[in-house]
């Protein structure tokens, strides 16, 4: 445990029981929350690198268009006011 760790802890110990309550579920939501993101994250970093593979394959052969281009075709006509 680190000593900035252990000072809000010992800190926290000083509080009334309701308030250590209310810290610590705070703190469990916190830490649970951040365990659902990188679950979410290690997990969707295999579909990632798919997609990258799929899209790297389409440019190689010549299946994709340059996106400069495509805004180009779609930028209204200047008004030349």
């Amino acid at each position: 445990m680190t000593t900035t760790l252990q000072e809000a802890f010992d800190k926290a110990a000083s509080l009334p029981p309701e308030r250590q309550k209310a810290l610590a579920a705070i703190v469990l939501e916190e830490i649970e929350a951040d365990d659902r993101w990188q679950r979410s994250f290690s997990q969707s970093q295999d579909a990632l690198s798919k997609l990258a593979a799929e899209a790297l394959e389409e440019d190689a052969q010549g299946r994709t268009r340059d996106l400069d281009e495509l805004l180009k075709q779609t930028e209204p006509p200047s008004s030349g006011a």
